[in-house]
Protein backbone atom coordinates (compact mmCIF):
# COMPACT_ATOMS: atom_id res chain seq x y z
CA UNK A 1 0.00 0.00 0.00
CA UNK A 2 1.30 3.33 -1.16
CA UNK A 3 0.73 6.75 0.01
CA UNK A 4 0.62 9.89 -1.78
CA UNK A 5 1.56 13.00 0.26
CA UNK A 6 -0.41 16.24 -0.77
CA UNK A 7 3.23 17.00 -2.46
CA UNK A 8 2.80 13.98 -4.55
CA UNK A 9 5.53 12.09 -3.29
CA UNK A 10 5.51 8.49 -1.84
CA UNK A 11 5.04 7.30 1.27
CA UNK A 12 6.03 3.74 1.70
CA UNK A 13 4.00 1.22 4.34
CA UNK A 14 5.73 -2.36 5.97
CA UNK A 15 4.65 -4.88 3.40
CA UNK A 16 5.22 -3.08 0.06
CA UNK A 17 6.65 -4.51 -2.57
CA UNK A 18 7.86 -1.80 -4.64
CA UNK A 19 10.98 -1.16 -7.35
CA UNK A 20 13.05 1.32 -6.09
CA UNK A 21 16.51 2.98 -7.14
CA UNK A 22 19.99 2.62 -5.47
CA UNK A 23 20.82 6.35 -4.18
CA UNK A 24 24.46 5.66 -2.31
CA UNK A 25 26.08 2.50 -1.09
CA UNK A 26 28.08 2.33 2.45
CA UNK A 27 29.71 -0.91 3.88
CA UNK A 28 27.18 -2.39 5.40
CA UNK A 29 24.62 -2.29 2.14
CA UNK A 30 22.36 -0.03 -0.18
CA UNK A 31 20.32 2.96 1.03
CA UNK A 32 17.45 3.16 -2.10
CA UNK A 33 15.45 6.08 -2.59
CA UNK A 34 12.45 6.98 -0.86
CA UNK A 35 11.29 9.53 -3.50
CA UNK A 36 10.32 11.97 -1.08
CA UNK A 37 14.08 14.32 -2.14
CA UNK A 38 15.22 13.85 1.87
CA UNK A 39 18.29 11.85 2.51
CA UNK A 40 16.86 10.70 5.57
CA UNK A 41 14.09 9.05 4.28
CA UNK A 42 15.91 6.87 2.27
CA UNK A 43 15.73 3.05 2.93
CA UNK A 44 18.45 0.74 4.01
CA UNK A 45 18.99 -2.49 1.97
CA UNK A 46 21.60 -4.41 4.45
CA UNK A 47 23.63 -6.78 2.58
CA UNK A 48 22.38 -9.53 3.91
CA UNK A 49 18.94 -8.94 2.54
CA UNK A 50 21.06 -8.57 -0.95
CA UNK A 51 20.25 -12.22 -3.32
CA UNK A 52 23.08 -10.35 -5.79
CA UNK A 53 25.17 -7.76 -5.43
CA UNK A 54 23.77 -4.39 -6.67
CA UNK A 55 25.19 -0.37 -7.32
CA UNK A 56 24.54 3.19 -7.31
CA UNK A 57 21.33 3.47 -10.40
CA UNK A 58 20.03 -0.08 -10.15
CA UNK A 59 16.37 -0.38 -9.83
CA UNK A 60 15.65 -3.08 -7.77
CA UNK A 61 12.50 -4.84 -6.28
CA UNK A 62 12.10 -5.01 -2.58
CA UNK A 63 9.65 -6.00 -0.24
CA UNK A 64 9.13 -3.70 2.83
CA UNK A 65 9.21 -4.35 6.45
CA UNK A 66 9.78 -2.55 9.91
CA UNK A 67 13.19 -3.36 11.66
CA UNK A 68 13.39 -4.18 15.39
CA UNK A 69 13.74 -0.48 15.64
CA UNK A 70 10.63 0.04 14.04
CA UNK A 71 12.54 1.69 10.73
CA UNK A 72 11.26 0.85 7.23
CA UNK A 73 13.63 -1.54 5.97
CA UNK A 74 13.91 -3.33 2.57
CA UNK A 75 14.64 -6.71 1.27
CA UNK A 76 15.27 -8.57 -1.79
CA UNK A 77 13.22 -11.77 -0.32
CA UNK A 78 9.76 -10.99 -2.01
CA UNK A 79 6.57 -12.75 -0.50
CA UNK A 80 5.12 -15.41 -2.27
CA UNK A 81 1.66 -14.42 -2.02
CA UNK A 82 -0.04 -11.09 -2.65
CA UNK A 83 -2.37 -9.25 -0.70
CA UNK A 84 -5.87 -10.96 -0.94
CA UNK A 85 -4.69 -13.96 -2.16
CA UNK A 86 -4.51 -17.31 0.12
CA UNK A 87 -1.81 -19.96 0.66
CA UNK A 88 -1.13 -23.04 2.89
CA UNK A 89 2.03 -21.98 5.14
CA UNK A 90 4.00 -22.76 7.89
CA UNK A 91 3.95 -21.60 11.33
CA UNK A 92 6.97 -19.82 12.72
CA UNK A 93 5.84 -19.70 16.13
CA UNK A 94 3.00 -18.64 18.19
CA UNK A 95 2.04 -16.63 21.42
CA UNK A 96 -0.84 -15.38 23.68
CA UNK A 97 -1.39 -12.87 20.79
CA UNK A 98 -1.21 -15.05 17.93
CA UNK A 99 0.82 -16.33 15.60
CA UNK A 100 3.73 -15.57 13.27
CA UNK A 101 3.39 -17.59 9.19
CA UNK A 102 6.16 -17.66 6.98
CA UNK A 103 4.86 -16.11 3.78
CA UNK A 104 8.47 -16.37 1.94
CA UNK A 105 9.29 -13.18 2.97
CA UNK A 106 12.47 -11.78 5.24
CA UNK A 107 9.73 -11.84 8.41
CA UNK A 108 7.16 -13.69 9.49
CA UNK A 109 3.48 -12.30 9.14
CA UNK A 110 1.24 -11.46 12.27
CA UNK A 111 -1.63 -13.41 12.64
CA UNK A 112 -4.00 -12.29 15.74
CA UNK A 113 -5.25 -14.72 17.88
CA UNK A 114 -8.62 -13.52 16.42
CA UNK A 115 -8.14 -15.03 12.91
CA UNK A 116 -7.07 -18.33 14.51
CA UNK A 117 -8.63 -21.96 14.12
CA UNK A 118 -7.54 -24.27 16.49
CA UNK A 119 -4.33 -24.98 18.65
CA UNK A 120 -1.61 -24.13 16.47
CA UNK A 121 1.91 -24.74 16.53
CA UNK A 122 5.15 -24.22 15.65
CA UNK A 123 5.66 -26.10 12.49
CA UNK A 124 1.92 -26.46 11.82
CA UNK A 125 0.88 -26.03 7.72
CA UNK A 126 -1.85 -24.05 7.65
CA UNK A 127 -4.72 -22.44 5.11
CA UNK A 128 -4.27 -18.26 5.42
CA UNK A 129 -5.36 -15.04 3.77
CA UNK A 130 -2.94 -11.92 3.38
CA UNK A 131 -4.76 -8.69 4.50
CA UNK A 132 -3.82 -5.36 5.74
CA UNK A 133 -4.64 -4.47 9.14
CA UNK A 134 -6.30 -0.92 10.77
CA UNK A 135 -2.53 0.48 11.30
CA UNK A 136 -1.48 -0.66 7.47
CA UNK A 137 0.91 -3.52 8.48
CA UNK A 138 0.29 -7.07 6.59
CA UNK A 139 -1.87 -10.10 8.75
CA UNK A 140 -3.01 -12.98 8.31
CA UNK A 141 -5.90 -14.76 8.87
CA UNK A 142 -7.19 -17.98 9.12
CA UNK A 143 -10.87 -17.03 7.83
CA UNK A 144 -10.63 -18.12 4.00
CA UNK A 145 -13.89 -19.80 3.03
CA UNK A 146 -15.11 -16.94 0.44
CA UNK A 147 -11.87 -17.32 -1.12
CA UNK A 148 -11.81 -21.09 -1.03
CA UNK A 149 -15.08 -21.55 -2.88
CA UNK A 150 -13.31 -18.94 -5.28
CA UNK A 151 -10.51 -21.08 -5.99
CA UNK A 152 -11.97 -23.94 -6.24
CA UNK A 153 -13.09 -25.93 -9.12
CA UNK A 154 -15.99 -28.23 -9.32
CA UNK A 155 -15.41 -32.18 -8.59
CA UNK A 156 -17.04 -33.37 -12.55
CA UNK A 157 -14.20 -35.78 -12.49
CA UNK A 158 -14.29 -37.82 -9.46
CA UNK A 159 -15.97 -40.96 -9.07
CA UNK A 160 -17.35 -42.61 -5.54
CA UNK A 161 -14.64 -45.03 -4.36
CA UNK A 162 -11.51 -42.73 -5.61
CA UNK A 163 -9.03 -41.47 -3.31
CA UNK A 164 -8.26 -38.06 -2.60
CA UNK A 165 -6.22 -36.52 -0.65
CA UNK A 166 -6.43 -32.35 0.98
CA UNK A 167 -6.01 -30.21 4.13
CA UNK A 168 -8.45 -29.11 6.66
CA UNK A 169 -9.41 -25.33 5.95
CA UNK A 170 -12.33 -25.08 7.99
CA UNK A 171 -13.76 -27.13 11.24
CA UNK A 172 -16.89 -27.30 12.10
CA UNK A 173 -19.85 -28.89 14.55
CA UNK A 174 -20.27 -31.04 11.74
CA UNK A 175 -17.00 -32.33 10.38
CA UNK A 176 -14.34 -30.73 8.36
CA UNK A 177 -13.62 -29.13 4.86
CA UNK A 178 -11.18 -29.67 2.79
CA UNK A 179 -9.53 -28.80 -0.09
CA UNK A 180 -7.85 -31.39 -2.10
CA UNK A 181 -5.12 -31.65 -4.64
CA UNK A 182 -7.60 -31.27 -7.11
CA UNK A 183 -8.92 -28.14 -6.06
CA UNK A 184 -12.50 -29.82 -4.69
CA UNK A 185 -14.03 -28.69 -1.61
CA UNK A 186 -14.40 -31.95 0.49
CA UNK A 187 -16.45 -32.98 3.39
CA UNK A 188 -15.33 -34.80 5.70
CA UNK A 189 -18.52 -35.78 8.39
CA UNK A 190 -18.08 -36.70 12.10
CA UNK A 191 -19.27 -39.93 11.44
CA UNK A 192 -16.87 -40.27 8.44
CA UNK A 193 -13.93 -39.67 10.59
CA UNK A 194 -11.35 -42.15 12.05
CA UNK A 195 -9.70 -39.52 14.28
CA UNK A 196 -10.45 -36.34 14.43
CA UNK A 197 -7.88 -33.95 12.08
CA UNK A 198 -6.60 -30.39 13.11
CA UNK A 199 -7.16 -27.55 10.80
CA UNK A 200 -4.16 -27.40 8.05
CA UNK A 201 -3.82 -31.16 8.52
CA UNK A 202 -3.71 -33.10 5.88
CA UNK A 203 -6.17 -35.88 4.82
CA UNK A 204 -6.22 -39.03 2.59
CA UNK A 205 -9.64 -39.96 1.92
CA UNK A 206 -12.46 -41.89 -0.06
CA UNK A 207 -15.25 -39.94 -2.06
CA UNK A 208 -18.28 -41.57 -0.78
CA UNK A 209 -20.63 -38.87 -3.06
CA UNK A 210 -20.27 -36.29 -5.87
CA UNK A 211 -23.06 -33.58 -4.97
CA UNK A 212 -25.09 -31.99 -7.68
CA UNK A 213 -23.43 -28.54 -6.21
CA UNK A 214 -19.76 -29.82 -7.44
CA UNK A 215 -18.33 -30.48 -3.90
CA UNK A 216 -17.55 -34.15 -2.61
CA UNK A 217 -18.26 -36.06 0.44
CA UNK A 218 -15.43 -38.19 1.88
CA UNK A 219 -14.45 -40.58 4.73
CA UNK A 220 -11.26 -41.85 5.85
CA UNK A 221 -13.20 -45.14 7.61
CA UNK A 222 -12.69 -48.19 6.04
CA UNK A 223 -15.45 -49.63 3.89
CA UNK A 224 -18.39 -51.00 5.84
CA UNK A 225 -17.45 -55.22 6.09
CA UNK A 226 -14.40 -53.86 6.85
CA UNK A 227 -15.19 -51.43 9.59
CA UNK A 228 -17.61 -53.75 11.00
CA UNK A 229 -14.70 -56.23 11.64
CA UNK A 230 -12.54 -53.07 13.12
CA UNK A 231 -15.24 -51.44 15.30
CA UNK A 232 -15.96 -55.10 16.56
CA UNK A 233 -12.44 -55.63 17.46
CA UNK A 234 -12.44 -52.80 19.26
CA UNK A 235 -15.69 -53.76 21.90
CA UNK A 236 -13.78 -56.96 22.31
CA UNK A 237 -10.37 -55.16 23.26
CA UNK A 238 -12.20 -53.17 25.33
CA UNK A 239 -14.39 -56.29 27.26
CA UNK A 240 -11.64 -57.79 27.49
CA UNK A 241 -9.48 -55.32 29.36
CA UNK A 242 -12.26 -54.85 31.27
CA UNK A 243 -12.55 -58.21 32.50
CA UNK A 244 -15.53 -59.14 30.42
CA UNK A 245 -18.44 -56.77 30.59
CA UNK A 246 -18.57 -53.13 29.81
CA UNK A 247 -21.16 -50.33 30.66
CA UNK A 248 -22.16 -49.38 27.42
CA UNK A 249 -24.83 -51.38 24.98
CA UNK A 250 -27.38 -50.52 22.27
CA UNK A 251 -29.26 -47.74 24.84
CA UNK A 252 -26.24 -46.07 25.46
CA UNK A 253 -25.97 -42.26 24.09
CA UNK A 254 -24.54 -41.65 20.49
CA UNK A 255 -21.71 -39.07 22.17
CA UNK A 256 -20.61 -41.15 24.64
CA UNK A 257 -20.22 -44.30 22.04
CA UNK A 258 -18.19 -41.40 19.89
CA UNK A 259 -16.06 -40.32 22.53
CA UNK A 260 -15.20 -44.22 23.77
CA UNK A 261 -14.50 -45.98 20.56
CA UNK A 262 -14.47 -42.83 18.22
CA UNK A 263 -17.42 -44.37 16.10
CA UNK A 264 -20.89 -43.35 15.39
CA UNK A 265 -23.68 -45.18 17.49
CA UNK A 266 -24.93 -46.99 13.97
CA UNK A 267 -21.37 -48.60 13.78
CA UNK A 268 -21.61 -49.75 17.16
CA UNK A 269 -24.61 -51.29 16.98
CA UNK A 270 -23.43 -53.10 13.16
CA UNK A 271 -20.36 -54.34 14.98
CA UNK A 272 -22.25 -55.34 18.58
CA UNK A 273 -24.95 -56.86 16.37
CA UNK A 274 -22.31 -59.18 14.68
CA UNK A 275 -20.95 -60.09 18.16
CA UNK A 276 -24.31 -60.78 19.35
CA UNK A 277 -25.08 -63.39 16.20
CA UNK A 278 -21.68 -65.14 16.84
CA UNK A 279 -22.53 -65.85 20.04
CA UNK A 280 -19.53 -63.66 21.38
CA UNK A 281 -21.52 -61.35 23.50
CA UNK A 282 -24.50 -60.99 25.67
CA UNK A 283 -26.10 -57.62 27.09
CA UNK A 284 -27.94 -57.28 30.37
CA UNK A 285 -29.74 -54.21 31.95
CA UNK A 286 -27.44 -51.94 29.55
CA UNK A 287 -24.41 -53.76 30.17
CA UNK A 288 -22.51 -55.68 27.96
CA UNK A 289 -21.14 -58.96 28.76
CA UNK A 290 -18.13 -61.67 27.68
CA UNK A 291 -20.19 -64.99 27.40
CA UNK A 292 -18.45 -67.47 29.75
CA UNK A 293 -18.05 -69.77 27.19
CA UNK A 294 -15.78 -68.29 25.28
CA UNK A 295 -12.02 -67.90 25.67
CA UNK A 296 -10.20 -64.24 26.92
CA UNK A 297 -8.88 -64.37 23.53
CA UNK A 298 -11.94 -64.69 21.27
CA UNK A 299 -11.26 -64.23 18.09
CA UNK A 300 -13.08 -61.31 15.93
CA UNK A 301 -15.87 -63.30 13.77
CA UNK A 302 -15.65 -63.44 10.09
CA UNK A 303 -17.77 -61.71 7.81
CA UNK A 304 -21.55 -61.76 8.19
CA UNK A 305 -23.07 -61.45 4.32
CA UNK A 306 -26.23 -60.72 6.46
CA UNK A 307 -24.93 -57.72 8.21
Amino acid sequence: MIILTELNKPVFKPGDVVTLKVARMTEFGAFLDAGTGRTADDILLHKVQQLHSVAVGDEVQVYLYNDPKGRLTASMRLPQMKEGQIARVKVLNTSRDGAFVDIGAERGVFMPFSGMRGNLKKGDMVWVKLYRDKSGRPAVTMEVEDEMRRASRPATEAKVGDTVTGSVYNFTDQGAFLLTSERYIAFLHLNEMIKRPKVGEEVTARITFVRDDGRINVSTRPLKEEAIDTDAEKIMVLLQGRGGKMPYSDETGPEIIRQKFGISKAAFKRALGRLFRSGLVEQREGWTYLLKNNPDEAPVPANDETV
